[in-house]
């Protein structure tokens, strides 16, 4: 019962029961397109992928899940999406000066303000924002799919709504085999999606800024600041190193245009902010591409959203924290702020945490598979980082490794959470210090 009156307890115990659920769904015969029953390590899988909004899958979702368990799994990614934006929204408001969520960086008063907004606000700006969202990116695409791609009203509208919810949810489940290959020239499929996963990603103590502040810039939060100022750090630099180092690869860019080279380019540094679609081959991706790749999946997108990673600003965090050691400055901060202590260890933290544990699972499936080290530790970060972007080797996977994956994907969507917002609340002064002394560093 101490659990249940615990918020920090409570959410990775729902988390578990909706995946619990969802396992129980899509190993029922009816979840599957030949109607047998899907093993259990499939099913759990999946149901982690989906409730995780992660999109890694052992198996092809348009060929060997039925109408049903194609939308068992959209509602557990719209489930795990909502949830997640939700608590982490929530612990916000419980930890006040939380790592991880609104404001943690922000003054004394940007806090205050925080807590006046109520729960029921919160979830209602939520819900509005998230229903909004969709549905407008997925009337965008059904049109699309209809009138340019001739399919029928009913397949462009399950295609569009599928797709939509997927991409504001970062979840990278797609309807189509092939991710979205099969559209990388169509400016009007690619460009929605990306633009959903953006927005999504930012965050809503980012969203809530907008809506009470809009462009007046001087007026928002700290965190906001840094979330935007990190997207549009990653964003840009992930577009220049995937157009560089893919521009003339036969096996991605190669053969395209230009104009398809910088929209796929474009697209590429947004998805490994934890959304899973691909419209390239990441399989025939030269190894820098995919350290690219590896670096912007680790870092994730902003806090309390959908994304998922260590955060942007737990990197802009670490980047200041650095940059003031080159430069011998006694504080480090941005944006005329400076950043206090415990911040800057929670960061720390939460950070070495992170690359403990991707580091601890590719050693442990690299000693149950003869596969090559870069794809496993690509597949690592994308499971914690709950990114859904794979080299194509998740199905070659033995059970042992599939299930290092599964907890992984769990850790990275809510272990993160609760485990800033447990650093949050537990700090305590002690009475006493011990006396100073150095070691040699460096």
């Amino acid at each position: 019962m101490n659990a249940l009156r615990n918020p920090i307890r409570l959410i990775p115990l729902l988390f578990l029961g909706a995946i619990a659920t969802g396992t129980v769904l899509l190993s029922l015969p009816i979840a599957t397109a030949d109607g047998t029953r899907a093993p259990l390590m499939t099913a759990l899988f999946t149901a982690t992928s989906a409730v995780a909004v992660t999109g890694l899958i052992v198996e092809d979702t348009p060929t060997y899940w039925s109408g049903f368990g194609q939308v068992a799994i959209m509602a557990m990614f719209q489930i795990g999406g909502l949830g997640i934006m939700t608590a982490a929204t929530l612990f916000g408001l419980i930890a006040g000066r939380g790592f991880g969520l609104r404001d943690r960086m922000a003054t004394h008063v940007e806090r205050s303000r925080l807590n006046l907004i109520s729960a029921p606000s919160v979830i209602r700006m939520i819900l509005g924002i998230t229903i909004t969202v969709e549905l407008t990116v997925a009337i965008m695409l059904t049109l699309r799919f209809a009138m340019h791609w001739n399919m029928s009203w009913g397949q462009a509208a399950w295609h569009g709504l599928f797709q939509s919810v997927s991409a504001f949810n970062n979840a990278g489940f797609s309807t189509f085999s092939d991710s979205l290959m099969s559209f990388q020239g169509d400016w009007l499929i690619l460009v929605p999606i990306g633009l959903s996963v953006i927005f999504s990603a930012l965050g809503f103590p980012v969203m809530e800024d907008w809506r009470e502040h809009g462009w007046r810039w001087r007026q928002w939060t700290l965190h906001s600041k840094m979330t935007l100022a990190g997207t549009l750090l990653l964003l840009i630099g992930g577009f220049a190193a995937i157009l560089g180092m893919e521009w003339s690869n036969p096996g991605t860019l190669g053969p395209m245009d230009w104009g398809e080279k910088l929209l796929n380019a474009a697209f590429h540094s947004v998805m490994p902010r934890t959304a899973g679609f691909n419209s390239l081959d990441l399989g025939a991706m030269r190894e820098e591409t995919l350290v690219v790749n590896n670096v912007l999946m680790f870092i994730g997108g902003g806090s309390a959203g959908t994304a998922g990673g260590i955060k942007i600003t737990t990197f802009m965090v670490l980047l200041a924290i650095v940059l003031a050691e080159i430069l011998s400055r006694r504080d480090a901060g941005m944006f005329g702020r400076r950043f206090g202590h415990a911040i800057e260890r929670q960061a720390l933290t939460v950070a070495s945490i992170a690359l403990l544990l991707v580091l601890c699972a590719t050693m442990f499936i690299s000693s149950v598979t003869p596969l090559a080290f870069e794809d496993i530790l690509f597949e690592a970060i994308s499971a914690f980082s709950t990114v859904g972007l794979s080299t194509g080797i998740t199905a070659q996977l033995p059970p042992s490794a599939l299930f290092v994956l599964v907890m992984l994907m769990f850790v990275g969507r809510v272990g993160t959470i609760t485990a800033a917002t447990a650093l949050a609340l537990g700090g305590s002064e002690r009475r006493y210090r011990y006396p100073e002394e150095n070691p040699i560093v460096g």
